[in-house]
């Protein structure tokens, strides 16, 4: 399979001469393994998925890595958490010695327990989720509009249809790597193995048919402000397990919830998160949609470019190895700015358009927030689907996708 340049791997390199080990967790084929292998061809690996190896370092995690040349990539640690303490003896042996592991995990929040216990210090921690544009693109370096010197021409060439198909197929490796692949069999062996795996290893989840279903209802209901007992009632389950398997979506990087930025300015904002899948691709599957026609003309268009926007800057920041700090913005009344993006002081707010036509009135909720925050924002931008970067009136732009 051809590789796909990421934009994590120059801070992974970094990190490596850094810091003694280094925890890469993304969702299972996002491409953890590709990239390592890559980056470091010499270093040894050896994967905790196969159950021999993994009976090995259970049985025996002292000798298990006394064999073990170093340094080495251990994937999947979560499936030997043992391994941790006798890592962290390691590293503690010669604590000025750089690069001596790289872990990699597709469970964040297990993982993370494990590795706040016993490696606390000794590890950069990153984050890979599915290809960014950007990445897909060739482009695995290019800056976030807010962050460039220079204005970038808006002129490519473009197509509208073989955009959607884009966001049908989504941003797993495998699937841009091979573009004859037939994407839904794909997303549909990615969905029933993650089932029996990680659904089954976190909740130890008997039903999966009904995991399934809530699944299905998460994606319909993603973008939308999140009811925890309207779910529940729709799936006749407790809102306390609707939480719980929202947790396990989390945890395996399948979702990302997005929380109401708020602050002290004398209006009453709304307090419920909204929930997005982390692939475009993997929430058209869940919903139905195979055609990009009826996936730009139908219902689900708005949320499906929206959710293409919030994760394309969240991979963008996440791999750079910063920790996003993205929002959304609602009032009582109604006014809502779709995504604010903190960064270095300044709130960067975005408004999300599914048109490719954009107008000066698309601009309104950037101009009230950025009255309310005075001082703090950075000039709003309407992003949509479209070829042409135009201005809206009072510093705001309209910016089309492919520039972000």
């Amino acid at each position: 399979m051809k590789y796909i340049s990421r934009s994590l791997e120059p801070v992974i390199k970094k990190a490596f001469r850094q810091f003694p080990a280094i925890c890469l967790t993304g969702p299972r084929q996002s491409g953890k393994t590709t990239i390592l292998k890559h980056t470091f061809p010499r270093l040894s690996y050896i994967s905790l998925e196969q159950p021999d190896i993994r009976a090995s370092a259970a049985s025996d995690p002292r000798g298990f890595l006394d064999l073990l040349p170093q340094p080495a990539i251990l994937d999947e640690i979560q499936n030997a958490p043992d391994l941790l303490s006798y890592i962290k003896a390691i590293i503690d042996s010669k604590r000025e010695t750089s690069g001596q592991f790289i872990l990699t995990g597709s469970q964040n929040l297990m993982m993370m327990e494990k590795i706040s216990e016993t490696l606390a210090g000794r590890t950069a921690v990153l984050h890979l989720l599915p290809l960014s544009g950007r990445e897909i693109r060739k482009r695995p370096g290019f800056p976030l509009p807010w962050e460039r010197k220079k204005a970038i021409s808006s002129k490519r060439p473009y197509s509208l249809e073989r955009f959607w198909r884009s966001l049908l197929r989504g941003g797993f490796p495998e699937l841009s790597a091979k573009p004859k692949m037939d994407a839904p069999l794909w997303l549909s062996s990615f969905t029933q193995t993650y089932l029996e795996r990680d659904v089954r290893l976190l909740r130890q989840n008997g039903d999966l048919t009904l995991f399934r279903s809530f699944m299905r209802i998460l994606a319909a209901r993603s973008g939308q402000l999140c009811n925890f007992t309207d779910i529940g009632r729709d799936l006749g389950i407790a809102t306390n397990t609707v939480k719980s398997w929202i947790s396990v979506l989390e945890t395996c990087h399948l979702v990302t919830i997005l929380r109401p930025f708020s602050a002290n300015i004398g209006k009453r904002l709304v307090k419920s998160p909204k929930i997005y899948f982390t692939d475009t691709g993997l929430l058209c599957h869940l919903v139905g949609l195979r055609e990009p026609g009826h996936a730009a003309a139908g219902p689900m268009a708005g949320v499906i470019f929206e959710t293409a926007v919030i994760v394309e800057v969240m991979k963008s920041l996440l791999h750079r190895g910063r920790i996003p700090h993205l929002y959304f913005w609602r009032t009582s009344n109604g006014l809502e700015v779709d995504l604010i993006i903190e960064q270095e002081g300044n709130l960067i707010p975005i408004e999300i358009k599914s048109s490719s036509t954009p107008r000066p009135e698309m601009a309104k909720s950037i101009l009230s927030f950025r009255k309310d925050f005075k001082g703090r924002p950075h000039p709003g931008y309407v992003v949509h689907p479209g070829e042409n970067l135009l201005p809206l009136g009072g510093g705001v732009k309209a910016l089309p996708f492919h520039m972000l």
